[in-house]
């Protein structure tokens, strides 16, 4: 009965062990998840800056397309301005 009962606790020793690992590898794998998510997180808020100097360089050419469209649709009219500039300052 001795050997019994030793084969016993030994056996709930070792299904104890097993549930506690069991456990600990579930909290590792949460405590991995939860780092990873942390980290994907600290990176997107680092891309910000970036995305911000894009979307000033971005809008910095659509202003220069829309001043060279604008100088040469309105070229006679700034041509008559800047004569008119000229002319009134050479008279002084």
């Amino acid at each position: 009965m001795n050997r019994e009962v030793l084969a016993y606790k030994r056996i709930s020793t070792m299904t104890r062990i097993e549930n506690a690992l069991n456990s600990v590898k579930g909290e590792a794998r949460s405590c991995a998840s939860l780092v990873r998510a942390l980290w994907d997180t600290r990176r997107s808020r680092t891309a910000l800056p970036g995305q911000g100097t894009t979307e000033y360089a971005i809008l910095v050419g659509v202003l220069v397309v829309i001043a060279i469209i604008a100088i040469t649709v309105f070229r006679p009219k700034i041509q008559e301005l800047w004569d008119a500039i000229s002319s009134g300052i050479n008279g002084l």
